[in-house]
């Protein structure tokens, strides 16, 4: 496809994602609004956006 630089814009991550998607692509470059602290047992963001998909959808 001949792309040389990739940007991921995010609104919202915990540092364990940043970590898995830095690890999986080293050359991509992350910017993001915000970073909350930690993923809980259940993989929600830490402290308090829960289910993104649940919010997007309203099913939260």
């Amino acid at each position: 496809w001949g792309v040389e630089k990739i940007k991921f814009i995010g609104v919202i991550a915990s540092p364990e994602g940043i970590s898995a998607l830095h690890k999986k692509h080293p050359d991509v470059h992350i910017h993001l609004a915000a970073i909350d602290r930690e993923l809980n047992e259940h993989g929600y963001i830490l402290p308090g956006l829960g289910d993104a998909g649940d919010r997007q959808f309203g099913t939260a």
